[in-house]
């Protein structure tokens, strides 16, 4: 079993036996930096577990505006949502650095699915999940700030994707001020301004795409703000 899946909250769910039908069906792949895995609009046939290296999930408008929405590590699944209801993919993703991929299709994923009970639930949690994640993002759009809306972010990603530092919390994904900007709604030199009060209040180091905590609570004072 790899052992990115014992950590995934829906194929970690499953016994040696049935856990061995999924992988006599899913191909693994391996891509490359900046390869894109599927576009907002394609067809929603295959659902996608991070074996390892990390996917970045994003959306753009007619008018070229993007939306960072989350980062997947080894052990989570994406493309859920298009796999279950057949409709097309509603946003993108695209490799941050190189990974492997299981690739589970929808034609032979939903006839297995259906004899399971338990991992439906499961499924329909983790689509829960994604909906007050995604009802959070738009109401701190709406009714935040950027200052506060970049301090909620950056706690958000040193919980997800940060290790303990000496001096802090770094976080292991390389950021550059446009992604930071289109996880935010907001434009890279608003960012880049709110960055350089962040570093010089002493609340977080960021060089280079390189961010690291120094002050949680100080953090979580503006977000909470």
């Amino acid at each position: 079993m790899p052992e990115a899946l014992s950590r995934n909250e829906v194929l970690g769910l499953l016994g040696p036996d049935d856990l061995q039908e999924v992988l006599g069906f899913a191909r693994r792949v391996a891509l490359a930096k900046g390869d894109t895995v599927f576009h907002k609009g394609d067809p929603g046939d295959a659902l996608y577990a991070v074996l390892s290296g990390r996917v970045g999930i994003s959306s753009s408008s007619g008018l070229g505006k993007e939306v960072f929405l989350n980062i997947m590590e080894p052990g989570e699944v994406f493309g859920e949502i298009a796999l279950l209801d057949g409709g097309a993919r509603t946003a993108q993703a695209m490799v941050m650095e190189p990974a492997v991929l299981l690739r589970i299709d929808r034609s032979r994923f939903l006839p297995f699915l259906e004899r399971r009970p338990t991992l439906c639930l499961r499924l329909m949690k983790l689509l829960c999940d994604r909906l007050r994640w995604t009802s959070d993002m738009i109401e701190s759009v709406i009714f935040l700030d950027i200052p506060r809306r970049l301090a909620k972010r950056i706690l958000v990603l040193a919980d997800e994707h940060g290790r303990e530092a000496a001096d802090g919390v770094q976080v292991d994904v390389g950021l550059s001020q446009e992604d930071l900007a289109n996880m935010l709604g907001a434009t890279r030199e608003s960012v880049n301004k709110v960055l350089r009060v962040f570093q010089q209040q002493g609340f977080i180091a960021y060089s280079r795409g390189a961010l690291r905590v120094l002050n949680r609570e100080a953090l979580q004072g503006m977000a909470a703000a």
